[in-house]
C-alpha cells in the first residue's frame, strides 16, 4: 500500500499584485454598471501530478526554478492546499520546509526547541527526551539559554535543523536543508540524512539542486517541469535527462551571449564556425575522447604580416580547457586581404559529458587585439559509454585501469560502439 498517493493534483496562482480596498471597490462599481473587469491570469504551479511513493523509498524531486517542486512539499506537507486533485498521506509527516520559520526571536534556543518542536508536531514529554541529543547535535550548549535574535543565521538553521531532525515521522519531507552551517556541520547533516534513509527506513521527499546529492541519496527521481512530472525513474536515468535539459538551455543561453563577449578592432570578420566530424560534415556533438575538429572561416580587411591566431575551448562557466596559438607553427606567415579558412584540432577531446564553447583571438605581430571572442560556437560531448552518476564526478574522462585483488581490469570498447571490463 503506497504511503504517499498523489492524484491529479494542480494548483492554481493568480498573477498580478493584491488590490486594495479602494480598487476592490471600484471593480464592484463597475460591475454593478455592468462593465466587464478584466480578470488577472491564472499561472498552474502544479498541472494535474500524480504519482504514488512506497514506504521506505527515497525520492527525489529536481527540476529549475519554477518547476513546481516546492509548491509540491508545501502540498504534501499539508501546508498549502490544491486547486483540485488529492494527497493522500499514511503516516507521521516531518517537513523540512523552511527550516527555522517558527522561532521567536526573543525566545532563547530552549524555549525555541519547544516552540519549534511543537509547531512540528512533537509533545513536550518527546522533546523533554531528546533535548539534549537536539542540543549536542546543533552544538549550542554553549547559547541554549540566549535569545535567538543574538544568534547568527547559521546558528539558528542549525538548531532548527536539529530540532526537525529529531521527530519520529514515517515520511520526512525535506527541501534545500542541507546546506546548513559551515563545511563541518554540513557534513554531520549530510550524514544523519544517510543515517535517517540507510538505518532508520523512513520514506523521504527531497528536493535539491544538488543533482550529485540527489544521485547519491535517492534511489528513484522525479522531474518537474513548468508545473508537470515529465519523467519518474531511477536517479541515474532521470538525472541524465535533467543533464541533458540543463545543458542544451546553457547552449541556448551560450550562443545568445555570444555577441556580447566579442570585441576587436573590425580588421577582422568572424564568417562561420563549425564543430566538423571525421567525414568534413558539421555536428554539434563529438563522443568523449574523439577528435575535436573546429573550422573557422574569416575575412581580414587587408594583409597582415604574422598574424597569429589562438583557438581554444572552454566550459559554459569561462574555466578555460585547452588553447593552441598559430605562432607555435607558422610564427611569421603572412595573410593576405580576404577570405581564409583555418582548422584547430584536438586529435583525442578526453573532457567529460557536458557544454563546452570555442574562443578565438587574433593579434598582429605586435600583439595588439584584432579579435577576441567567447562563447562563439557551443558544442556538447556525450559520453562514450552508459555511465553511473560517476560522469557528473569529473572533468577529464581519461584512460583507467584497476587491480582488485590483483586482478588487472581495463575498459576496452567494443564492436557496438558499448564498453566492458577485461582482465
Amino acid at each position: 500500500m503506497p504511503v504517499i498517493e498523489v492524484s491529479h493534483l494542480t494548483k492554481e496562482y493568480r498573477l498580478g499584485a493584491m488590490q486594495g480596498l479602494k480598487q476592490t471597490l471600484l471593480n464592484a462599481g463597475a460591475r454593478l454598471m455592468g462593465k466587464t473587469i478584466p480578470e488577472r491570469p491564472l499561472f498552474k504551479a502544479l498541472d494535474d501530478v500524480s504519482f504514488a511513493i512506497e514506504p521506505g523509498e527515497v525520492v527525489g524531486i529536481i527540476g529549475h526554478n519554477g518547476a513546481g517542486k516546492s509548491t509540491l512539499l508545501k502540498m504534501l506537507a499539508k501546508i498549502s492546499t490544491p486547486t483540485r486533485g488529492s494527497v493522500m498521506a499514511n503516516g507521521r509527516i516531518a517537513p523540512l520546509i523552511e527550516v527555522g520559520a517558527g522561532f521567536v526571536p526573543d525566545f532563547t534556543g530552549r524555549e525555541n526547541v519547544y516552540l519549534n518542536g511543537a509547531i512540528l508536531g512533537m509533545s513536550k514529554q518527546e522533546i523533554d527526551r531528546k533535548f539534549d541529543e537536539i542540543v549536542d547535535f546543533a552544538e549550542m550548549a554553549e547559547f541554549i539559554d540566549t535569545p535567538v535574535k543574538r544568534y547568527s543565521s547559521g546558528m539558528q538553521v542549525k538548531l532548527a535543523f536539529a530540532v526537525a531532525t529529531s521527530i519520529e515521522a514515517e515520511i520526512l519531507i525535506v527541501d534545500e536543508v542541507l546546506a546548513v552551517g559551515d563545511l563541518a556541520f554540513q557534513r554531520k547533516c549530510f550524514d544523519r540524512m544517510e543515517d535517517i534513509i540507510k538505518n532508520q527506513g523512513r520514506t523521504v521527499l527531497l528536493v535539491s539542486h544538488n543533482i550529485r546529492q540527489v544521485e547519491r541519496i535517492c534511489s528513484r527521481v522525479i522531474l518537474m517541469d513548468h508545473g508537470k512530472a515529465i519523467a519518474d525513474g531511477t536517479a541515474t536515468e532521470v538525472c541524465e535527462l535533467f543533464y541533458q535539459q540543463s545543458n542544451s538551455k546553457i547552449e541556448a543561453q551560450a550562443h545568445q551571449a555570444a555577441v556580447a563577449k566579442v570585441s576587436g578592432s573590425g580588421e577582422v570578420t568572424i564568417d562561420s564556425i563549425d564543430i566538423l566530424d571525421d567525414h568534413g560534415h558539421a555536428v554539434s556533438e563529438i563522443e568523449s575522447g574523439e577528435r575535436l575538429r573546429i573550422r573557422v572561416r574569416f575575412t581580414l580587411l587587408h594583409d597582415l604580416a604574422g598574424l597569429e591566431i589562438v583557438a581554444g575551448t572552454h566550459r559554459t562557466d569561462f574555466v578555460y580547457i585547452s588553447s593552441a596559438s598559430t605562432h607555435d607553427f607558422l610564427p611569421n606567415m603572412p595573410f593576405s586581404r580576404g577570405a581564409h579558412e583555418i582548422e584547430y584540432i584536438v586529435p583525442s577531446f578526453p573532457l567529460a559529458a557536458g557544454t563546452y564553447s570555442v574562443r578565438l583571438v587574433f593579434l598582429d605581430k605586435n600583439w595588439r587585439h584584432l579579435f577576441n571572442g567567447e562563447s562563439l560556437k557551443t558544442f556538447t560531448v556525450k559520453a562514450k559509454r552508459l555511465e553511473s552518476m560517476n560522469s557528473q564526478w569529473k572533468m577529464v574522462d581519461l584512460p583507467t585501469e584497476f587491480l582488485v585483488d590483483g586482478q588487472h581490469y581495463a575498459l576496452q570498447q567494443k564492436t557496438d560502439g558499448a564498453c566492458c571490463a577485461v582482465k
